[in-house]
């Protein structure tokens, strides 16, 4: 009985220990976009992050958030994602281009 406990208690230490490493690997990468008009704001912030996570080799996780505030002429929006190591990072030349 005691190592029937002892090999449960290992199971659980180790599921934990992996859980804790998959998070560690893991960060919510944001990106901003501003222009004139609503959509091209949310575009430009969406894109952004794309290639922020295709520049640092991150894959995204999950929907993409994004929330948009107007300011004095200009249209300003936030795009966030949870996003994890496992890909090859890619030469990118603004947030725009990435080869």
């Amino acid at each position: 009985m005691q190592v029937f406990k002892s090999g449960l208690v290992a199971t659980f230490m180790l599921c934990a220990l992996s859980a804790t490493a998959y998070a560690a690997d893991c960060t919510r990468v944001a990106a901003m976009g501003q222009n004139f008009t609503h959509d091209a704001a949310v575009l430009f912030s969406t894109n952004a992050l794309k290639n922020t996570l295709a520049g640092r080799g991150l894959l995204g996780k999950g929907p993409v958030r994004t929330t948009c505030k107007t300011e004095s002429a200009m249209i300003t929006c936030h795009s966030s994602q949870l996003a994890c190591k496992g890909g090859t990072p890619k030469t990118c030349l603004g947030p725009w281009l990435c080869f």
